[in-house]
């Protein structure tokens, strides 16, 4: 059994535990809060920046299909950009993206590569040994929408060059406080009637498409600059969603572990109690003994 010096210690010591992990949950509570705007305050213009891609895409009359919109027959090879965050200590949030990945491309029918946005994603897929392209980390807190462009700009070159045939993105949704859903969304070739994803919300704007516009200077030089940074918005709109699940997922498992420790801490408190109090009995049985003789 332990010494009451050693007892003593060790209650000190996960108290201290139970002082970081509470600094840490606090930390996470304020920026899952900025983060949940970002996201909130994201989705309408991604959901009217699709509405009006989508619309020029289904003109009557139009004839040139984008490259970005071209649906292969034969595909040869998929990128995938998994996102996941730069550090732990957030319970099984990069665990669970990571799976769901694997378990949607483990028997894939074209060669996989991925693109990893994030550091905690690239030990386990290089334990798995699969294709690792590119790495992206160290975003800043507050992002945006040019930070990942460079990851955009990467999935519309490798898929104009004809080295990627489609291009998906698995992320973590954001849903609230406590849930937290790892979403798979393919980037391109653009779909227009897939349905997937928040950004893809058209029932509001339903009566909208029947009516026609006149795009200047035309819908040609518009598809070519709105295909391109829309990819990039849906892959930007993935990043705040993964940003505010990353931050929820540390503060229920910063919330978690305080609770633990305190637990730990009263249940230790109690051994230490008892320690003592055996020690101050034999004490006094040994005064009591000594004065008798």
């Amino acid at each position: 059994m332990a010494s009451i010096r050693e007892m003593r210690m060790r209650i000190s010591s996960v108290r201290n535990i139970s002082q970081v992990t509470r600094a840490m949950q606090a930390v996470s509570a304020s920026k899952v809060r900025k983060s949940q705007q970002a996201v909130e305050e994201t989705r309408p213009y991604a959901t009217r920046a699709w509405f009006v891609l989508q619309h020029l895409a289904t003109q009557p009359g139009r004839e040139t299909i984008h490259p970005l919109l071209d649906q292969r027959e034969k595909i040869k090879q998929t990128m995938v950009i998994l996102l996941t965050g730069d550090r732990g200590l957030a319970g099984a949030y990069n665990a669970n993206v990571i799976r769901f990945a694997m378990e949607k491309f483990r028997n894939y029918s074209s060669p996989v590569k991925y693109v990893l946005v994030g550091k905690e994603g690239r030990e386990p897929l290089l334990r798995m040994g699969v294709c690792i392209q590119a790495e992206f980390s160290e975003l800043p807190d507050d992002i945006s929408y040019s930070d990942v462009s460079a990851i955009g700009r990467l999935a519309v070159d490798e898929f104009l060059d004809l080295k990627a045939d489609e291009v998906f993105v698995v992320y973590t949704d954001f849903v609230n406080m406590l849930s937290q859903i790892p979403t798979l969304k393919k980037l391109l070739p653009l779909e227009f009637d897939s349905g997937t994803g928040r950004v893809s919300d058209f029932a509001a704007l339903a009566e909208e498409r029947k009516l026609g516009y006149l795009y200047e200077p035309g819908q040609d030089e518009l598809l070519d600059t709105i295909i391109p940074s829309f990819t990039s918005l849906q892959l930007y709109q993935a990043v705040l969603e993964s940003i505010a699940s990353e931050h929820a997922a540390r503060m229920v498992a910063m919330q978690n572990a305080t609770d633990n420790a305190l637990e730990l801490v009263d249940l230790l408190q109690l051994e230490y109690n008892k320690a003592r109090q055996q020690t101050i009995t034999r004490e006094m049985l040994d005064i009591v003994g000594g004065t008798l003789k």
